[in-house]
């Protein structure tokens, strides 16, 4: 196992009616800046809720968040931040809506233009944020407990991504029964990204971190248990609450520690949504199966313990095992409506050489646990993947 150094000091509030502790988690007589999406925390009873539990204090709004948060909508908020002299911000909504907040907790005080100071400076410049909780309605990026970002610019067609240990959430107020009226599609879309949050760090290569290990097969597990009964029964607690937990847990950094993470998939993903404007799940579910058929050597060992572990294939040829664990993958994806084909998305050949075009161009020429995923690897992946 590799050293390593834990640190999350995010508080969670997990339950049915945790939203009205609010009141005693946002410091008294702090100016609160309210962010949120596209609007349905106004149809799901969140927003009603928020504006209950901070009734005695300064709330201001922002909307319009976007599913990729954009840095042209993000500036908007920064300027209002200032202007309005906020001290406290809330992010009520998903993972978008959270990786946005902390955007702004950074850029709130920084001189230089954030964009710069966050992304082209790997966020060197970043030594203090604005303190920030948020309010999970959708379970999926882990973003409510962990400190890192990603944020899109539509001007340049790039998304990037930054970590800082200053954006940590204060806290993060988990209820299951906010989930139960999202979009089918909203739910596998979690789903997938939970499940590729966990196979990052955990099909690399073995350093002998049981722990980690078995941590990470548990939540594979659930998500397969889970994730298509919770399309199926959109209102059964129970399930609502395993997957929101799991989704938390597989990027909180508790299964990442010690052991070496790939990350290959998130960025070639991250090309295809700047570019395509897919969602980050669904290029996730495109990538990941390619990536492992391409890199099965690399990945072997823990391949077939993947196979053995989550599928439970113990017999036979080893080939046939990780095959079969690789193809089990993709059916999962697809059981949970994720296609993953670029064809799938209308996508084709001549899309992949953008992709390529990209990945150089944002210097991803070397990505994986071993720096083994070069351009020419990338795109057998990508051509794969068509």
């Amino acid at each position: 196992m590799h050293n390593f150094d834990f640190h999350n000091p995010t508080r969670v509030l997990f339950g049915q009616g945790q939203i009205a502790t609010l009141s005693t988690l946002v410091p008294e007589g702090a100016r609160v800046l309210m962010l949120y999406g596209g609007g349905s925390i106004r149809t799901n009873g969140v927003y009603d809720e928020v504006m209950a539990a901070l009734a005695g204090h300064t709330l201001l709004e922002f909307g319009g968040i976007e599913p990729n948060p954009t840095y042209e909508t993000l500036m908007r908020a920064i300027e209002l931040v200032r202007a309005e002299r906020i001290d406290f911000l809330l992010a009520v909504g998903g993972g978008s809506v959270i990786d946005g907040t902390k955007f702004i907790a950074a850029g709130s005080l920084l001189e230089e233009d954030p964009w710069t100071a966050i992304f082209e400076q790997r966020a060197a410049s970043v030594q203090s944020a604005l303190p920030f909780g948020a309010v999970l309605t959708l379970p999926a990026t882990g973003s409510e407990m962990n400190s890192a970002s990603v944020v899109t610019r539509k001007a340049t067609q790039e998304k990037r991504a930054f970590a800082s240990r200053h954006v940590f959430p204060r806290f993060a107020v988990l209820d299951p029964t906010k989930t139960y009226t999202l979009p089918a599609r909203q739910v596998g879309n979690g789903v997938v990204d939970a499940f590729i949050h966990v196979m990052e760090q955990y099909l690399t290569h073995p350093v002998d971190a049981k722990v980690q290990d078995r941590f990470a097969e548990g939540l594979l597990l659930t998500l397969i248990e889970d994730g298509p009964k919770a399309l199926s029964e959109p209102e059964n607690y129970d399930v609502r609450a395993n997957l929101m937990w799991t989704a938390t847990l597989a990027l909180n950094g508790l299964i990442g520690v010690g052991v070496p993470q790939d990350w290959s998939t998130h960025m070639i993903g991250h090309e295809l949504t700047a570019l395509y404007n897919l969602d980050h799940a669904q290029t996730l579910a495109v990538v990941l199966p390619a990536m492992l058929r391409v890199r099965r050597e690399v990945k072997r060992a823990k391949l077939l313990q993947y196979a053995a572990r989550v599928w439970n294939l113990l017999e036979g040829d080893e080939d046939a095992r990780i095959d079969a664990a690789i193809e089990r993958t993709e059916a999962f994806f697809n059981s949970v409506g994720v296609p993953t084909r670029l064809s799938g998305y209308g996508l084709g050949k001549e899309h992949v050489e953008p992709v390529l075009a990209a990945l150089e161009a944002h210097r991803l020429v070397k990505l994986g646990e071993d720096r083994g995923v070069t351009l020419e690897v990338s795109r057998k992946v990508l051509e794969l993947a068509v």
